[in-house]
This record gives structure tokens, C-alpha cells and sequence, in this order.
């Protein structure tokens, strides 16, 4: 139990026991103390004045000296400020704290609690390369997932390729008209930037010929219609929907260059799926679930044949679910999808990782969920994110502007061995292990620049920025923990635990009382478990980067000021080793749950 929860149990007890025929407590409201007073947790006492009809000053006295003659263990003292009761905790409690942790390498995470959560993302289309949105998708939802797992959930992580329609087939006639049988193996591209690259030649052969047909007295949106390679493209739609042997050939070549390109960059960031939908697979499904709703009353049939959902009463609108021709739209695939999750998972919940510009499909998606009393309606969630947006606006990949997701991980790679060199820190390191800390560096400051923000929020990405030594970077929070591993190193390595040696009476004892930059750290190791706790229920990795920050900040804070090495004291090293320890297994872990490696060295 963290400390605010104990803070809050041992109240609700001195409470009943001081005024027993009192009101309901209710809700105990247990803060930090703000760093103008004295104290580490503060009470409101305003909720119990009222009821109790006491003044706050009586009411905090009674309430402290109780808790104090009570819980000598937990508490060393308290002052009142008005209507807050300030609580001291007792250093004992902190150094227990730290001997009980220190070489736990799974402090904080919690054991199975037999709930299921499935984890959409990633999502891409095979008609081009990842770019940098994909980047924060896959870094969002790879997080996302790790953070559920070490609350104690079974995790299925799961990603849908948008592998079929329009765009597929117009890089598809790009490479038949444009390519001459060119292949990546023979070009030496890789094969997602391969394909991604005769869409865009089709977007521009498009622009080229429809500019024709303008100057031809064609109105323009007609001319991008008729453009004779927008209505090859359409046809080979067709072609594939019939299944003609040829166009599934091309189609099965040509995702299997992108799947192959998609492989290599997800093992770069280290996204990985437990399951891969694909929606050449799926896109027929939801059919029968329409004729379902029909016959419930929840669709209803237009005079053209389409059947629909009217959502208006819901503040939203009416929805198709079925063209005339019969075919199914997106949400309808998307419904299905979700019943065949839901049967083969059984998930309790099933969070989908889209851009925030897809809000409303998704709020639609659970209505409709909810109103064909699905199994999986309720635990349908929408991680809606902002986009990534970089100084000159918005990425156009049919335009050639997109921030390609390899090229930015390149470029990440050299800035990293830029500022390393820089910096005069590749003495003793191999050229392999250089190459090693330069990935590390680079990519794990790309993954805390995307994930450092609230996932609700747009952001604008700078590449030098996120990887500066100093500041709210990963780098920072890197160097401190290769840091602390230097320590450690130096000094034999991590301190035995009593379990290790069978005696507790062999530990050397741990000095009695604190310095204020001791136990500010201590203080924050502490909180890991709630922050873990936080970053789940809001789904949100930036609580832990915030939080990972923090904890290096008074990390480095502390050992600026006091030698661990030349302690005043055998007690007082020992404490600051078991300090350092746990630092460290809180900066990996925490960093890990974002993706992100911390290095030995550096």
C-alpha cells in the first residue's frame, strides 16, 4: 500500500476512534504538502469541521496528536495551517521503505488480475512507407499496452493493414506503367519505400494528365475523375473485388515488398502484434449483423435499398451501414471485426490507437455496438491523439511532403552520434557499442519527444531538441541512470539484501535520520506504483515520462551535493547505494514501459 493510501486508512481510524458517534468520513482528501511548509502530506480538514463542529485549529490537533500517539512508526510531527493538517513522516518509515525495494527489479507492477485488454494500433496503409504520425501511433499504442500488462493485465496487441481499395490500386497502376519490371531486391530500396514511391508518380501522373483535360474545357473535378490513370486504378478495384487472377498476383507482390519494409522498421522501434488483421479479410464482415439490426429495429432501409442508423437522438446524425449495391462501409467492417475480436479474445476491453480526426467514426462505432447489444460495445475506447506537426504544417503523402518514419530514425541516429562526439564521451567503447548507444540515444529520444506530451494534444516535432543533454529529454534521463550504473559498478555493484546473506543482523544499520535531498528522492521512488497506476487509468505514457524525469532530476540533485563513494558514514553509504539501486530499477523500468532503452554507459 503506498503512503497516501496508508495515510488515508490510518485517518478514517483515528477519526472513528476520536469521534465515534461522529457523521459519515467519507472521502479523506491527502495531498503533498506544498513545498512552502513544513511537512511531506497534508490533510483537508474543511469536509470534517462542519460536520464535527470543531474549529480546523482544534480539529488538526486532536487529529495529529492522535495519529502521532497512534502510528509513532509513521508520523514524527504535524502543524496546522488553517484548514490543512501538515503531516511529517517518520524517516524510519522512509529507510524501511527503501530496504524492503531496493533490489526489487519488479517494484511496482502488479500481479495478474484476470481482466483482458486488446490494443489496437499502428494501422497502416500498404501503399506507402511509415511516417512520422505512424511513429507516434506505434509508440502510443506499444505503451499503452506495456503499461496495462504491468498493472496486471493480459495484453493482446493488435494491429489492422489496410491492405485493399482505391489507394492500393493506384500504387499498383503506377508500378505497371512507371516500374519496367523494376523490384526492390533489384533497385536495393526497401520495399515500403518502393511501393510508396509509385504513389506518389501516380499522384502526379494524375495531376499532369487532369491539368490536360482542363485545358481541354473540362471543369476540374470532372478532370480528376476522367483522368485516364484515375479510371485504370478504378477498374483494377473492380478487377481485384472479382478476383482476376493477374490483379491478386500484382496485389499479393506488391504487400508482400511493403510487409517485408513494414518488418524492418517495427523491429527498429520494437513494435511488435500479437495478432494482424487484415482488411482484405475483413471487409466483407458486419453483413449479416446489418440484416440483424434490421429485424431489431435499429437500422431501417431508405427507398434506394441503403439501410441506416439514426443517431440523432444521441446529439449525432444518421448514418449509413450499407450502400444500395449491398457492399459494406467502413463502420460495418469495423463492427464485424469487433464481434470477431470479441469471440476469439474475449477482451474486457478493446482500445483502438487513431488520430484524433477519427473521433466521430468511433463514437458511432459504440453506439451502434451498444444499440446491437454486442458483448464488446461497452469496452470499446477510442485513444484519440493529435496529430504531429512540424514547422512547415501538415505531412501530404500523395504529395511527396510526408516525414518518412526511416528517415527520421536516421536522422535521430546521426544527430545522437553528433552531440555524442560532441560531447567527447566515446573513449573505452567499441565501434559496435558506439553504434549500439547511438540507436539507443536516437531512438529512445524520438520515442520521449512523441510521448512526452498528453496523447489528446497536437504537437510540433524538433529533432535536436529531443535529444539534448540537459533538459526534458531521454538523453538527460539516459545519462543519469548510466550514472548511477557507474556507481554501482565502482562500488562492488548493488548491496546485499538481508534475504541474500539469511540475516538480517548482518546489514549494516541505516542512519536514523534523512537529508532533505535523501529523502526527496525517496519520496518520488515512492510513488512509482500509484504513477503506474495513473498512467493506465488514463491511458496516457506521458504521466511516466514526466515521472521518470522527475525521478532523475532529484536523483542528480541529490548527488551534486553528496558523495556516495565518500560517505560521512559506512551507515550513511549504504543508504545512498540502496538509494542509487532503486533509482535505477525505477528509471529502467519506467523508461522501458515507454520502449526506451537506458544504457549501461555513456
Amino acid at each position: 500500500m503506498d503512503i497516501i493510501s496508508q495515510i488515508k486508512t490510518v485517518t478514517r481510524q483515528a477519526l472513528s476512534d476520536l469521534y465515534p458517534t461522529g457523521p459519515d468520513i467519507g472521502e479523506i482528501q491527502v495531498n503533498e504538502t506544498k513545498p512552502e511548509f513544513e511537512g511531506d502530506y497534508t490533510i483537508v480538514l474543511f469536509s470534517f469541521v462542519k460536520s464535527l463542529k470543531k474549529s480546523p485549529e482544534l480539529l488538526g490537533n486532536e487529529l495529529g496528536q492522535a495519529l502521532l500517539d497512534r502510528f509513532p512508526a509513521l508520523f514524527k510531527g504535524f502543524n496546522i495551517i488553517k484548514g490543512f493538517l501538515n503531516l511529517s513522516v517518520s524517516d524510519d518509515y522512509w529507510t524501511s521503505f527503501l530496504r524492503e525495494q531496493y533490489a526489487n527489479d519488479a517494484y511496482g507492477r502488479k500481479e495478474d488480475n484476470g481482466r483482458r485488454v486488446m490494443v489496437e494500433y499502428s494501422s497502416p496503409n500498404t501503399n506507402k512507407p511509415l511516417h512520422l504520425g505512424h511513429l507516434r501511433n506505434n509508440f502510443l499504442g506499444w505503451s499503452v499496452a506495456e503499461i496495462y500488462k504491468a498493472n496486471g493485465y493480459k495484453v493482446t496487441k493488435t494491429c489492422i493493414a489496410n491492405d485493399r481499395g482505391i489507394h492500393i490500386c493506384k500504387s499498383m497502376i503506377a508500378w505497371q506503367l512507371f516500374a519496367g519490371g523494376a523490384t526492390p531486391a533489384g533497385t536495393g530500396i526497401k520495399g515500403d519505400h518502393f511501393v510508396g514511391d509509385y504513389y506518389v508518380l501516380f499522384g502526379e501522373e494524375h495531376k499532369r494528365q487532369a491539368a490536360v483535360l482542363v485545358a481541354e474545357g473540362m471543369s476540374k473535378e470532372e478532370a480528376e475523375k476522367e483522368a485516364p490513370i484515375m479510371k485504370a486504378a478504378q477498374q483494377m478495384l473492380v478487377d481485384w473485388e472479382a478476383g482476376k487472377p493477374s490483379v491478386i498476383a500484382l496485389w499479393r507482390e506488391m504487400n508482400s515488398w511493403v510487409y517485408a519494409g513494414f518488418d524492418q522498421t517495427y523491429k527498429r522501434i520494437g513494435s511488435d502484434f500479437d495478432k494482424i488483421y487484415y482488411e482484405s479479410d475483413t471487409y466483407l464482415l458486419g453483413k449479416d449483423l446489418v440484416e440483424d439490426g434490421l429485424k431489431k429495429g435499429v437500422f431501417f432501409k431508405k427507398e434506394d435499398g441503403s439501410v441506416w442508423i439514426d443517431l440523432t437522438a444521441d446529439g449525432l446524425d444518421e448514418k449509413i451501414v450499407q450502400r444500395k449495391d449491398g457492399t459494406a462501409v467502413y463502420i460495418t467492417q469495423d463492427i464485424g471485426l469487433a464481434v470477431n475480436k470479441y469471440k476469439e479474445f474475449k477482451p474486457d476491453s478493446s482500445i483502438y490507437v487513431v488520430g484524433d480526426e477519427q473521433n466521430y467514426h468511433f463514437k458511432v462505432l459504440k453506439l451502434i455496438c451498444q444499440k446491437l447489444g454486442l458483448p464488446s460495445a461497452d469496452g470499446i475506447y477510442h485513444l484519440s491523439y493529435g496529430m504531429v506537426e512540424l514547422p512547415t504544417g501538415r505531412m501530404k503523402t500523395r504529395e511527396g511532403t510526408v516525414v518518412d518514419a526511416d528517415d527520421m530514425l536516421d536522422e535521430m541516429l546521426r544527430e545522437a552520434e553528433k552531440k555524442t562526439q560532441e560531447q567527447g564521451k566515446t573513449e573505452g567503447f567499441t565501434a559496435g557499442e558506439l553504434s549500439n548507444l547511438y540507436e539507443m540515444i536516437g531512438t529512445g529520444g524520438l520515442k520521449f519527444f512523441l510521448l512526452r506530451v498528453d496523447p489528446k494534444k497536437r504537437m510540433l516535432f524538433n529533432p535536436e531538441e529531443s535529444i539534448e543533454l540537459h533538459g526534458f529529454t531521454a538523453t538527460f534521463i539516459q545519462y543519469t541512470h548510466s550514472r548511477i550504473r557507474s556507481v554501482l559498478r565502482k562500488e562492488g555493484g548493488v548491496p546485499a539484501k538481508a534475504t541474500d546473506m539469511n540475516r538480517e543482523d548482518l546489514l549494516p544499520p541505516l542512519p536514523a535520520i534523512l537529508t532533505p535531498l535523501e529523502k526527496a528522492v525517496i519520496l518520488e521512488l515512492e510513488k512509482f506504483p500509484a504513477v503506474l497506476e495513473q498512467a493506465c487509468g488514463e491511458m496516457n505514457p506521458s504521466v511516466l515520462a514526466v515521472y521518470a524525469f522527475n525521478v532523475a532530476k532529484a536523483f542528480n540533485s541529490f548527488y551534486n551535493v553528496h558523495s556516495i563513494a565518500n560517505a560521512e558514514t559506512p551507515e550513511k553509504k549504504e543508504l545512498r547505494l540502496q538509494l542509487a539501486a532503486l533509482t535505477g530499477i525505477v528509471i529502467k523500468s519506467s523508461m522501458g514501459l515507454l520502449g526506451i532503452r537506458v544504457p549501461e554507459r555513456m
